[in-house]
């Protein structure tokens, strides 16, 4: 594990790099997320949101690497398996498409499969199987880490540095966005959870009362950056048109009919763009209809006119009849038909904006802080596992988070969907009346 170069990084400072680690990076398949956006709109609402996949997986190799180490401390892990894990947790997002979890959306609508399935596909089908290889690990194993989905009964907790309530890719995240979009919700101070780690009853585990604090702040940070960022109104209108454009010019771009590693790691945000270009310089007024849709949301996006949210209503989590409604997409479907109807719009004007989709990368839906395993030291020593709601009054009050349900449309149409759509929500039968 000796470093044999490092790299600078704006979050975590120096990152050091050992052999196999630089070999990963080096190559296309890793290379290519420079140009991924690890937030898909934001840079349109928060300039300094323009930073890529490359940077956060680098992160996120670090942190899991700092994880590791303490563990490594504490005797539940040997060195090579800490590198395993500093591998595992460098390509966790190689399989994102262009726009991050845009993408994913179409992904998981035509073709049943997540960004996680694309990695284990892409550790295994591209020179990064023969770098693994090559170095003495085995590729099977680290694509299973990669997605946390390891079968080791014996350290189950291996995985839940890379996916758990509290694993490296949401300290990195939450960071790393924080940083560059200059909201300063995301501030966590991760190292004091890390150094709090423990494994108890085969579990990963918080030590509290020492860290509640930093525990409290990563519980109020992932909702604050939830409602700053990733669902800002802003934000999603672009990512609903980003969206829009692709699924409506996917069989003419080729964004699905991938069939092999090669074809995939074609796509990107780059890509993507230049393509719906090419499309929007070809077509004019012409062509078939879906087309001509997906040009206009890409010409709209050039000059920054966006859609326009016409109608917001908070869900609280007892609201639970609305929010399995809206997570169901044919019935948001049919909702959004009966709104253009009301409204006398196309119904192609009407997108119900949910944040349970996939191309919202987290949401307070995704996590019960309560899921959060924390545990005291006793005084003979044992380790006694604690729910953190009988320590943090904080962790009550955020139980009652809300979900938030909007209605976008064009510009032109917004007076009219607004209408539209008090009179639907504000009707019980109409959501009655929808098929299950």
């Amino acid at each position: 594990m000796k470093p044999v170069t490092e790299i600078r990084d704006p979050v975590h400072g120096y990152i050091l790099i050992t052999d196999v680690e630089k070999a990963l990076i080096d190559t296309r398949v890793f290379q290519r997320l420079h140009y991924i956006k690890q937030l898909a709109g934001a840079h349109y609402v928060y300039p300094g949101a323009d930073h890529s996949r490359f940077g956060h997986s680098l992160g996120v190799m670090h942190l899991a690497g700092v994880m590791a180490n303490h563990l490594l401390e504490k005797g539940y892990l040997d060195v090579d398996e800490v590198e395993m894990i500093r591998i595992a947790a460098l390509l966790h997002d190689i399989g994102h498409g262009p726009f991050s979890h845009v993408y994913e959306e179409l992904l998981v609508a035509y073709k049943d499969k997540t960004h996680e399935d694309m990695t284990e596909w892409l550790i295994l089908g591209t020179e990064l199987k023969d770098i693994l290889n090559d170095y003495g690990y085995d590729p099977a194993r680290i694509a299973k880490l990669a997605v946390g989905k390891l079968n080791d009964k014996d350290k189950h907790f291996v995985n839940q540095i890379i996916s758990s309530p509290f694993d490296a890719d949401k300290m990195d995240f939450l960071v790393r966005d924080s940083h560059f979009t200059g909201v300063e919700y995301g501030y966590v101070d991760v190292y004091r959870l890390i150094y709090s780690l423990d494994v108890v009853e085969g579990n990963l585990a918080i030590r509290l009362p020492g860290a509640l604090q930093a525990l409290e702040a990563f519980i109020i940070a992932r909702y604050e950056m939830f409602k700053a960022v990733y669902f800002h109104r802003t934000v999603r209108s672009v990512e609903v048109m980003l969206l829009k454009a692709m699924d409506y010019g996917k069989d003419v771009l080729n964004l699905l009919s991938f069939k092999s590693p090669e074809e995939y790691l074609l796509l990107d945000d780059s890509w993507v763009l230049v393509k719906l270009r090419e499309l929007s310089s070809s077509l004019g007024n012409k062509g078939a209809e879906n087309l001509r849709l997906a040009v206009k949301y890409y010409t709209m996006l050039e000059s920054r006119k966006l859609l326009k949210c016409a109608y917001e209503v908070i869900l609280h989590v007892k609201d639970s009849f609305m929010i399995n409604l809206l997570t169901k997409p044919h019935i948001r479907h049919h909702l959004e038909a009966e709104i253009a109807a009301r409204a006398n719009v196309d119904p192609s004007a009407v997108i119900i904006d949910f944040p349970t989709v996939p191309s919202i990368p987290y949401t307070p839906r995704q996590l019960e802080p309560f899921d959060i395993p924390v545990f005291e030291i006793e005084e003979d020593g044992s380790k006694r596992r604690r729910r953190i709601s009988d320590i943090s009054e904080l962790v009550s009050v955020l139980r009652g988070y809300m979900d938030v349900a909007r209605i976008y449309t064009f510009p032109e149409h917004r007076k009219a969907v607004a209408q539209a759509a008090k009179d639907t929500f504000g009707s019980s039968s109409s959501l009655l009346s929808v098929s299950l």
